[in-house]
C-alpha cells in the first residue's frame, strides 16, 4: 500500500517537473574543444538522464567483473556453511534420538564444513558420549575450555565425565572452576553445595546457600529450609561439647523450620539441660503438631528427669491430645503406660493399631504388654513376636534408597542435602506358601521361608508360632529352626520377646537400602 502511494507520488512530482520545464522553454550550448553544441533544455535533460544510466551500467559490469572471483568464493562458503549448518542440526538430532552412528558421521561433517565452531565441538562430545566413547568426549570438552567463550560449557561436560568414572575430586575442581567463572550457573552451585556438605564444611555450605538465594537461583522457602538442616548439622556436632554454641544456632533452626524434628529435639535437649522447660516443650510440641515422630515423643517424656512414670503417661496423652492421637502418639502412650505397669491403658491405647494391619512396632508393643503381665512364656506374646515377623514395616528415615534409623543432613549415597524424609519403606518381603501337613502323625519339619536376593539373609527365631493373635493359622509357615514348646512349659534359649526383635530386624527390601530397621 505505501510502495504504491510513493510511486504514484513520485510519478506526480516527474509530471509536475515535465510540465514546469515545458512552461519554460529554453537552449542548452556546450563548447568544447572548438565545437559548439546547442540544444533544448528537454533534449539535454534526457541525454544527460541517458549518459548517467549508461555510466551506470558500465560501471556494474566493471565491478561484477572484478568481484567476479570474490562472489565465487563468498558462494560456495556460503554453501558450505549452510550444509555444516545442516549437518550440526541432523546431528543434534541424531543424539537426541540415540542413533551413535548417525551422530558421529554428521559430527565428522560438521567439523568438516564449519570448522571448530561451540556448537560443532557440542556436536562431537556429545556423540562420543552416546557411543561410550569417553576419551573423545573429554577431548571435545577440554577444546571447549580452551576456548574462553565456550569455557563453562566445556567444564560441565567435564564435570559429568568425571562424575561418571566417580572421580569426585576432579568433579568438584570443575564446579570450583565453573562457579567462580560464572557465579550464577545452577549445576556448579548444587554440585558444590553437595561437596561442602559431603565434607562437613557448614560453615562454607551456608555461604553458597546465601549466594544463590541472593542470585535468585533457589526460592526463599528452599533456602530458609536449607539454611535450617545446615544449621541443625552444626548444633548436632556441637551439642555435647560446645552446648551454647549449639542452643544459638539450633533456635536459629527452629525459627527457620519449626517442623524440622531434628532441630526440635536437639533444641528441646539443650533447653532441659538449660532449665527452660517451657521453651523446649512449646517448641517440640510445635514439631510434633506438623509431624508426630517417635524422637519427639522420646524428648518431650524426658524433659523433665526426676518425673515419675506415672507423670511420662500424663506427657505422653498431652503429646496425644495434640496431634488427635496420631499411631506415634498411641504408641507413646502405650509405652509410657507399660512402664507404669498400667496395662489395661497400653492396650486401650495400642487396640487402635490393630485393626487392620498392625506394624512392626504395634505387634511389638502388644508382646512386650503380655511378656510384662504374663510372663515371657505367655503365648500371646509369640503369637505377637509370630505376627511381627511379617508385619508392615514402620516409617524410617529414607534417602536415595538408604534407609535409616537416624537422621542425617546430607545423603550418604548421594551428598544430597536434606535428602532424608520420614516414611515407609517398600513392604516387599514375602512370606512362603502354605505347606499342607502330611497325613501321618508325625510332627511337621521346621520349614525356612526361602530367600530372595533382594531380602538378604533370613534370620532364624527361636520358638515361634505360626499363628496370629486370634489363633487362627497363619497364611503360611514361619522361618523356625524349633518347634514352639508346649503350652506351660518353659521355653529354653533366650525369651520370646528379645527373640523376637532379632528376627524381626529383617534388612530392608532392594539392594539399595543400606541401614536397616529394627522395629
Amino acid at each position: 500500500m505505501w510502495r504504491a502511494l510513493a510511486f504514484l507520488a513520485l510519478l506526480a512530482l516527474a509530471a509536475f517537473g515535465a510540465v514546469w520545464i515545458a512552461d519554460r522553454p529554453g537552449t542548452v550550448t556546450v563548447v568544447w574543444n572548438g565545437y559548439q553544441i546547442g540544444t533544448s533544455l528537454a533534449v539535454a535533460l534526457v541525454g544527460v538522464i541517458a549518459a548517467a544510466l549508461v555510466l551506470g551500467l558500465l560501471w556494474a559490469i566493471v565491478r561484477g567483473v572484478i568481484g567476479l572471483p570474490e562472489s565465487l568464493v563468498r558462494g560456495s562458503a556460503e554453501r558450505r556453511r549452510a550444509k555444516g549448518l545442516s549437518a550440526l542440526s541432523r546431528g543434534m538430532v541424531a543424539v537426541g534420538s540415540g542413533d551413535p552412528l548417525a551422530a558421529r558421521r554428521y559430527a565428522g561433517d560438521a567439523e568438516r564444513l564449519l570448522g571448530t565452531e561451540p556448537l560443532t565441538l557440542l556436536l562431537k562430545a556429545q556423540a562420543a558420549q552416546i557411543s561410550g566413547d569417553r576419551d573423545a568426549a573429554e577431548s571435545a570438552f577440554q577444546r571447549m575450555v580452551d576456548d574462553p567463550e565456550t569455557r563453562v560449557l566445556g567444564l560441565r561436560g567435564l564435570f559429568v565425565e568425571a562424575r561418571r568414572r566417580e572421580d569426585e575430586i576432579a568433579a568438584r575442581a570443575y564446579a570450583t572452576e565453573a562457579a567462580r567463572l560464572a557465579p550464577s550457573v545452577t549445576w556448579a552451585n548444587e554440585a558444590l553445595l553437595e561437596a561442602q556438605s559431603a565434607d562437613g564444611d557448614w560453615a562454607a555450605a551456608l555461604e553458597t546457600i546465601e549466594r544463590r538465594s541472593s542470585l535468585g537461583l533457589i526460592d526463599k522457602a528452599s533456602a530458609r529450609r536449607q539454611r535450617a538442616v545446615l544449621l541443625t548439622a552444626v548444633a548436632g556436632e556441637r551439642e555435647a561439647g560446645e552446648p551454647e554454641l549449639a542452643a544459638e544456632r539450633v533456635l536459629q533452626a527452629v525459627k527457620l523450620a519449626p517442623d524440622l524434628v531434628p532441630a526440635a529435639c536437639i533444641a528441646g535437649r539443650l533447653l532441659a539441660r538449660r532449665g527452660d522447660l517451657k521453651k523446649a516443650a512449646r517448641i517440640v510440641e510445635a514439631a510434633w503438631k506438623a509431624n508426630p515422630h517417635p524422637d519427639l515423643a522420646k524428648v518431650y517424656l524426658g524433659l523433665r528427669s526426676g518425673d515419675s512414670v506415672r507423670d511420662r503417661l500424663a506427657r505422653a496423652e498431652t503429646l496425644a491430645k495434640l496431634s488427635s492421637w496420631d499411631p506415634e502418639a498411641r504408641l507413646a502412650v502405650a509405652q509410657a503406660a507399660l512402664d507404669a505397669r498400667d496395662y489395661g491403658r497400653a492396650r486401650e491405647a495400642a487396640k487402635p493399631l490393630l485393626a487392620d494391619r498392625p506394624t512392626v512396632r504395634a505387634c511389638l508393643m502388644m508382646a512386650a504388654i503380655e511378656e510384662a503381665e504374663h510372663g515371657a512364656a505367655s503365648g500371646q506374646a509369640r503369637e505377637w513376636l509370630a505376627r511381627a515377623a511379617r508385619a508392615p514395616r514402620d516409617p524410617v528415615w529414607i534417602a536415595d534408597g538408604v534407609a535409616s534409623d537416624t537422621w542425617a543432613p546430607v545423603s550418604p549415597a548421594t551428598g544430597r542435602l536434606d535428602a532424608f524424609a520420614w516414611r515407609e519403606p517398600p513392604n516387599t518381603l514375602v512370606a512362603a506358601p502354605a505347606v499342607e501337613p502330611e497325613p501321618e502323625s508325625k510332627p511337621a519339619a521346621p520349614v525356612l521361608a526361602p530367600a530372595t536376593p533382594s531380602d538378604g539373609p533370613i534370620l532364624p527365631r527361636a520358638g515361634v508360632t505360626g499363628q496370629d493373635a486370634s489363633g487362627s493359622k497363619a497364611a503360611g509357615p514361619l522361618p523356625t529352626l524349633m518347634p514352639a514348646p508346649a503350652s506351660g512349659d518353659k521355653a529354653d534359649g533366650p525369651d520370646p520377646v528379645s527373640a523376637g526383635m532379632a528376627a524381626v530386624a529383617l534388612p530392608a527390601a532392594g539392594p539399595e537400602s543400606a541401614v536397616r530397621r529394627t522395629g
